[in-house]
């Protein structure tokens, strides 16, 4: 079993930046991959970034691809969402998220099954 709890997430202005944190507990090793979900009123959950643990090869959605970077120090049970030049369309609740099932369908970062419980992030002026 993984717990996962995000830090990190508050109020910037437009360009601003911010880095999320997660810290895993448990299991951690069981982790296939772990990645930032964000939701906001309104709009439909959307996974942003994706990293496999053993590899570290990672996903980015089009929406943040060259702002956002997605990191891992498994070492300390430690993922990071590095965000800069935010956009008020950034604004949402972030989730840290990982996948430990044996198998899935598709993807692995589109069959997350354990969350954290979120980190707000504002992005206005």
């Amino acid at each position: 079993q993984v717990q996962l709890v995000e830090s990190g997430g508050g109020s910037v202005q437009p360009g601003g930046s911010l880095r999320l944190s997660c810290v895993a507990s448990g299991r951690t090793y069981s982790a296939y991959c772990m990645g930032w979900v964000r939701q906001a009123p309104g709009k439909e959950r959307e996974g942003v970034a994706a990293i496999y643990r053993s590899g570290g090869a990672t996903y980015y959605s089009d929406s943040v691809k060259g702002r956002f970077t997605i990191s891992q120090d498994k070492a300390k049970n430690l993922l990071y969402l590095e965000m800069n030049n935010l956009e008020p369309e950034d604004t949402a609740m972030y989730f840290c998220a990982a996948n430990t099932q044996a198998e899935w369908d598709g993807h692995c970062y589109t069959a997350y099954n354990t969350w954290g419980q979120g980190t707000q992030v504002t992005v206005s002026s």
